[in-house]
């Protein structure tokens, strides 16, 4: 099974990236002057000089050059709506980039394939922003790390996912590792967002755009179904998460987020009802909430506990006293770390319950103008008709309206229990509005 197998509905973009994981792979080969024959190529880690000098000097100049280069770059950015498999898609070009077999890069089954999927080659650094932002600290211990050669790999390969997190100080200093590239190095940028407007302009000018288009329900279902779901759990879990394929395997495994999704459909009935739905608003913050601190607490219990050792906690004598009396600014920075975290996760949470509501608004919006799509919520598509029936497919538009201005009110630091509250308001608003 290749590891391009992971993506759903993605044929062109398959196509693509198997094109330049085969032109990069033929770089080596004309560097190393390594014959496939076998179906193997040896990993390139003798000397910079040598093995992987020559491919990236052609890698460095890309589209100037031959086939291979025109294929294959050191930069990549990665843009689709969130849930289209973005990430997972730069992680099969990483493994595709340190695959083991010359014959078909991305093979599935080699050692390299294997080591990547499962996040542990030394020479693929994925970077998972864990706060709000990326820190120019983060991506220069980053660049530090990409200039190194591969320890065992064909390639030095760093994966950014959520790029459009990257402060302005932090997209510069990763600008000069992508304007003068280690000669052994590819970079994958990933962004959540239909346009690559989000990053910024020096950057993505230096990169290779591929979009990953929001799969259909039938490809997310197909996918669901390789993993072990049955036919009827696959079709109502793609349909129901909106194409997100992550939400969609959520809703496979978690009761408690099937639960979550069902009290935002209450909340969405509730709203048909002036002052309704307050109560409903609040339970989901305190939910998202409450999950974000469970999901945090062990990671940060590990780092804490696994910083205090290499501080001196447990030894003897007077010095390592003294080296843990002097750990408070770093305990403070990583307790600071982790709040953030913590903030980021609940966020995400919040944002997709009211995505979730969104749709359901949009699904009644659907009804009430007789379009002819499939609705997203098929087991609540009662409460929609209702919906429909009652009001205007302007209020309805207007609804949608208020809850994507939510969600841009709190990814900009507006308290949740506040903004959704408002929210709730200005659906009522909007419902009653002539």
């Amino acid at each position: 099974m290749s590891v391009f197998d992971r993506l759903a509905g993605q044929e062109d973009v398959v196509t693509q990236l198997r094109a330049a994981a085969r032109a990069a792979r033929a770089m080596i080969v004309a560097a190393d002057g390594t014959s496939t024959t076998g179906g193997t190529v040896a990993p390139a880690q003798q000397s910079e000089s040598t093995s992987v000098g020559a491919p990236t000097s052609t890698l460095t100049s890309a589209g100037k050059t031959g086939k291979a280069s025109a294929e294959m770059t050191h930069a990549w950015l990665f843009t689709g709506p969130p849930g289209s498999g973005r990430s997972v898609a730069a992680r099969c070009f990483a493994a595709a980039l340190q695959c083991d077999n010359a014959d078909e890069p991305g093979c599935g089954t080699c050692d390299s394939c294997r080591a990547v999927m499962e996040d542990r080659h030394p020479d693929v650094t994925v970077v998972r922003p864990e706060g709000l932002t990326i820190s120019v600290k983060e991506i220069r211990g980053i660049v530090t790390r990409a200039s190194t050669f591969p320890a065992t790999g064909h390639w030095q390969i760093v994966i950014i996912e959520d790029a459009d997190r990257l402060t302005e100080q932090a997209g510069n200093a990763l600008l000069k590792a992508v304007e003068e590239p280690p000669s052994h190095t590819v970079f994958i940028l990933c962004a959540p967002s239909d346009d690559p407007q989000d990053i910024m302009l020096t950057l993505r000018s230096r990169t290779r755009h591929v979009y990953i288009r929001m799969p259909s329900t039938d490809a997310i279902a197909e996918l669901l179904e390789r993993e072990g779901a049955s036919p009827e759990q696959a079709r109502w879990a793609a349909a129901v998460s909106g194409a997100h394929i992550g939400r969609a395997r959520a809703l496979l495994r978690s009761e408690e987020a099937r639960n979550r999704r069902h009290r935002i459909l209450e909340l969405g009935q509730a709203t048909m009802r002036p002052g309704h739905g307050y109560d409903l608003a609040v339970r989901m913050v305190q939910d998202a909430r409450a999950a974000a601190v469970a999901a945090n607490k062990d990671i940060s219990e590990q780092e804490t506990e696994e910083l205090r050792t290499a501080l001196g906690a447990g030894g003897t004598g007077k010095s390592a006293a003294g080296a843990l009396r002097g750990s408070a600014g770093a305990l403070k920075d990583l307790a600071d770390a982790q709040k953030r975290r913590e903030t980021r996760m609940m966020r995400d949470s919040i944002d997709l319950s009211l995505t979730d509501l969104a749709t359901f608004y949009r699904d009644a919006l659907m009804q009430a103008t007789g379009a002819s799509v499939e609705v997203v919520h098929g087991d609540a598509q009662r409460a929609t008709a209702a919906m429909a029936r009652a009001f205007s497919p302007e209020a309805l538009l207007r609804c949608i309206d208020v809850v994507m201005a939510t969600r841009a009110e709190i990814s900009q630091n507006v308290k949740p229990e506040v903004a959704v509250g408002g929210m709730v308001a200005r659906i009522s608003l909007a419902l009653v509005a002539r």
